[in-house]
């Protein structure tokens, strides 16, 4: 693994996040050693057959970075960009992620090098269940559950769930979370990881002593995660502002409804009737109560940080702060919730519908929202009450908690042989 590069690498970024944890919890050098080191890593080639009959490869990545506190859990990306050590580094946050939330699992994380928008139906099912054989052999409900992440969604999850099934010879649902609901799939797992960064806003708030009621919110990307945030967060009666996507932002619009109306019939929320044009880098520095950073990592840097002029920043996007812009908002007085507590609304959904596919017995909306407000509650205020008492940030609360609780384990379970 190449540890650093010319750009600022989400790897570099999670090594520091938890060379930090470990000496404000005064850990060993071994605990370093250990907790810095993923448990196994997978590369495979993954060979499609175009539908005019081109054969080509792509990498797949499959990273297990620790089982020690149960089975590992995590995202499949297809994205043309993803490398081994960005994948490194999302399964390590998944790790800290999942011990924060107190749920009972490692992290992981894998996705294929491929631009999903230039495959057909056809070629995207043929190079998931490829994918999916190749990884096979340490994915399984007790082992590695794999669930949606960037450029794959319900649809996959189902031929993933599937090509496993077939080669086990019976049906095993529990392999992936994340499917469509008549395949075993939970009722608020799509919403699950906007709904948590809206919860994660309405606390931030109070902390900040704001009224949620006409609260100001811009958020950049706005797939998965920024549009459901949005609707939550429109919802509780806050008003979004500002959306983005790839192609750019605008502000202006009515409501999320329009805009989103205008995303699905043309791709993109840029030129939606009577908004205004922005950059993605504009709508960072838009003077609002609440920045939710959405899309991917990196956009908050030593050279975007120095504009914002939000109070709070809500991390949507897995590491999408830099270290350099980190101390930039420390310094300026923002309070930032940090990745790993504020976007863990997915995993702690995905935990939910792992427990039903095993007991085969599915819960209500409600109960599932309910039981989402209480797990990610309780995290909100151990980290902030360990922000206060340690007199640190919340990012270095959420990481203390998280590293801890997995060095713990890995000490109570000791070194084998």
């Amino acid at each position: 693994m190449t540890m650093a590069s010319s750009k600022e690498s989400p790897l570099a970024t999670a090594l520091s996040q938890l060379r930090r944890a470990i000496d404000q919890l005064k850990l060993s050098e071994n605990d370093w050693n250990t907790l810095s080191t993923p448990r196994r890593i997978l590369e495979v080639a993954v060979p499609l057959r175009r539908d005019d009959g081109r054969v080509e490869m792509y990498k797949g990545y499959r990273v297990q970075y620790s089982t020690t506190r149960g089975p590992s859990k995590g995202g499949v990306r297809f994205h043309q960009d993803i490398d081994l050590d960005e994948t490194v580094a999302l399964a390590m946050l998944m790790t800290w992620k999942c011990a924060l939330a107190n749920l009972p699992y490692g992290g992981a994380k894998g996705g294929v090098a491929v631009n999903p928008k230039t495959l057909s139906m056809t070629e995207n099912e043929r190079l998931t269940r490829r994918y999916t054989s190749e990884i096979l052999p340490i994915i399984g409900p007790e082992r590695d559950i794999p669930a949606p992440d960037v450029g794959t969604d319900e649809r996959n999850m189902a031929w993933m769930m599937d090509t496993y099934s077939v080669n086990a010879g019976f049906s095993v649902p529990g392999v992936v979370t994340g499917k469509p609901i008549v395949l075993g799939g939970s009722l608020g797992r799509t919403s699950a990881t906007g709904d948590g960064v809206a919860i994660s806003v309405r606390e931030a708030l109070k902390i900040k002593g704001i009224n949620p009621h006409g609260a100001t919110v811009a958020i950049q990307g706005f797939g998965k995660v920024g549009y459901w945030a949005a609707v939550a967060l429109e919802n509780m009666g806050l008003k979004v502002v500002a959306v983005s996507d790839v192609n750019g932002g605008v502000t202006g619009f009515k409501s999320v409804a329009d805009i989103h109306k205008h995303l699905l019939e043309n791709g993109t929320v840029v030129g939606a009737p009577g908004t205004e044009k922005i950059t993605n880098t504009e709508l960072l520095h838009l003077p609002v109560d609440v920045l939710v950073p959405a899309a991917l990592a990196d956009a908050i840097t030593e050279s975007t940080a120095n504009g914002i002029r939000a109070k709070i920043v809500v991390e949507g996007a897995n590491a999408p702060t830099t270290p350099g812009g980190d101390a930039i908002m420390n310094e300026e007085g923002i309070l930032v919730v940090p990745d790993i507590l504020a976007n863990s609304g997915g995993v702690i959904v995905s935990y939910f519908e792992w427990v039903q596919d095993k007991q085969n017995y599915f819960w209500s909306a409600d109960e599932v929202k309910e039981n989402l407000n209480s797990i990610l509650m309780r995290a909100i205020n151990e980290v902030s009450e360990n922000a206060s008492s340690k007199r640190v940030t919340w990012r270095e609360a959420a990481n203390m908690i998280g590293v801890g609780r997995v060095a713990e384990a890995h000490r109570l379970r000791g070194l084998y042989p």
